[in-house]
């Protein structure tokens, strides 16, 4: 676990693949940026605690979006602290209206709690983190709710998902809609007119190159576009690791069966693969195993992946 004080009272932490990185402004007042992954809350408020700070002082949570690694803690500290919850408002719609298809958690098979949004965030706002502001800037496209926060005077860029150091957040093109990879492209020729000196991703340590990290990611999007099955093959790779992740370990003649029974593994195979789910399971799986990203023991699936 990485930990960094980005400016004065203003903590960076960094989780893994499960749980999103977050931020921690500590003061008698604190604020939030992203908490996690509900399954892993103990963990979270360890990390919180551990600053000097009590869950039941929180007084604003902001949440990039709303998918499950990003709002875990979300009601748990809301009901010890009462603490507000900002969302943009594309999210605050998804929350207020317990939409569990749009934030992804029943597409995936993940857990989430819904708790009460009461801030709305509108691209270009301007957002307090104590004595730091913060400008919202709306990035579409792994997310309809995804933003970025931006210190102009700083040149700190809380990135999110919208941009990681060496690779690109799924495109879930069946929750997105079809304009989605279009909407990604958008987002990052925003990122591409702010002066930036570091970057904090929502996973991953936090890296100075911005323009290569853009660089990346297009280069990724311009794949998709070509070779349209990149798209889907990407998504199951990840979304495979992350349900091992969320399970910890699982039978290994269990996952199969397990997948089948969910929206996104049959859709996917559907959209990209012609429906050979058995097929693209053991290719994958192969692959995991050959890497070593997937190992077996006592009859069990687990993956090396940091959670």
């Amino acid at each position: 676990m990485y930990q960094d004080e980005i400016l004065k009272d203003l903590f960076f932490i960094e989780r893994g693949y499960l749980n999103s990185n977050h931020f921690v402004f500590r003061s008698k007042v604190p604020v939030l940026i992203d908490t996690g992954y509900v399954a892993d809350f103990n963990e979270t408020a360890r990390l919180i605690t551990g600053l000097g700070i009590s869950i039941s002082d929180v007084s604003l949570i902001i949440s990039t979006h709303s998918h499950c690694d990003h709002i875990g803690g979300n009601k748990a500290i809301q009901e010890a602290s009462g603490c507000d919850i900002a969302l943009h408002k594309v999210g605050k719609y998804f929350i207020d209206t317990r939409d569990d298809w749009s934030t992804w958690w029943r597409y995936y098979s993940q857990e989430a709690d819904f708790f009460n949004c009461t801030l709305t965030l509108e691209d270009g706002q301007i957002i307090g983190v104590g004595p730091y502001e913060f400008q919202v800037i709306y990035t579409p496209g792994h997310a309809s709710d995804e933003i970025v926060l931006y210190n102009r005077k700083e040149k700190i860029l809380i990135s999110s998902d919208t941009l990681w150091e060496n690779d690109m957040a799924v495109i879930t093109i069946r929750v997105e809609g079809s304009k989605a990879l279009f909407r990604m492209q958008e987002s990052l020729q925003k990122l591409e007119s702010l002066d930036v000196k570091m970057v904090y991703p929502g996973h991953g340590r936090p890296f100075s190159n911005m323009k290569k990290a853009i660089s990346k990611s297009k280069e990724k999007l311009e794949g998709y576009f070509l070779h349209r099955e990149e798209i889907g093959d990407d998504l199951i790779k990840k979304i495979i690791i992350y349900t091992l992740l969320m399970k910890r370990a699982i039978q290994e003649n269990a996952l199969f069966p397990y997948l089948m029974d969910t929206y996104w593994f049959r859709e996917t195979i559907d959209l990209y693969f012609s429906g050979e789910y058995e097929l693209k399971y053991n290719e994958l799986i192969r692959n995991f195993h050959k890497r070593g990203i997937i190992k077996r023991k006592n009859g069990n699936l687990f993956t090396t992946v940091k959670p």
